[in-house]
């Protein structure tokens, strides 16, 4: 499955623009801009082939038989997201048992315009005092990279304000789908 990923990601022109930052064992990752399947397989291939084991978010929706196996094996972890869950307690407690966690969250929370992006990633990264690294896809360019480390401030109006600035020229897939102001950590 790995190799298939990273079979795509070569064969469709991809590259990977930076590395991650050099020491870092556990982060919170954000998946920006989140405006197709694509970025899953293309996101998962980056960091395959920067030889980093990956925990993601994904809707629980996608862990039925097989694909539940498949997606538990490459570092899924189900996340319902119709209902109120201690969700960022529960990945809170998991940054505390493991040294090493890269947890990659698409923060917006679908693929589709959002009015307002999920929060938990800012919540987790706080509690945990584990930083948020940048992740993006820019499909414009064909290039899949690390912006800044972040520690977040715990001022949501300074750290949403760093994050825009950082993805203001990011071009997802569908640009239109891509609602930054959507971004809101108050």
């Amino acid at each position: 499955m790995r190799q298939l990923f990273v079979w795509i990601f070569r064969l469709n022109g991809w590259k990977i623009e930076g590395a991650l930052p050099e020491g870092v064992k556990r982060a919170v990752i954000i998946a920006a801009p989140h405006t197709t399947n694509w970025d899953f397989v293309y996101a998962l291939a980056a960091f395959y082939q920067l030889k980093t084991p990956l925990r993601f978010l994904a809707k629980k929706e996608l862990f039925w038989w097989p694909f539940k196996l498949i997606l538990e094996s490459i570092g899924g972890i189900a996340v319902k997201r119709n209902k109120k869950t201690k969700l960022v307690d529960d990945i809170v407690t998991l940054f505390e048992q493991n040294e090493d966690l890269m947890l990659l969250i698409p923060a917006e929370g679908t693929r589709s315009w959002v009015t307002k992006w999920k929060t938990g990633f800012y919540h987790v990264a706080l509690n945990a005092k584990v930083p948020v690294l940048l992740g993006y896809l820019d499909y414009e360019k064909k290039t899949a990279g690390f912006g800044p480390l972040l520690y977040m401030t715990g001022n949501p109006v300074t750290d949403a304000n760093t994050i825009k600035d950082f993805y203001r020229h990011i071009k997802g897939k569908y640009p239109k789908d891509f609602n930054l102001e959507g971004l809101d950590l108050g």
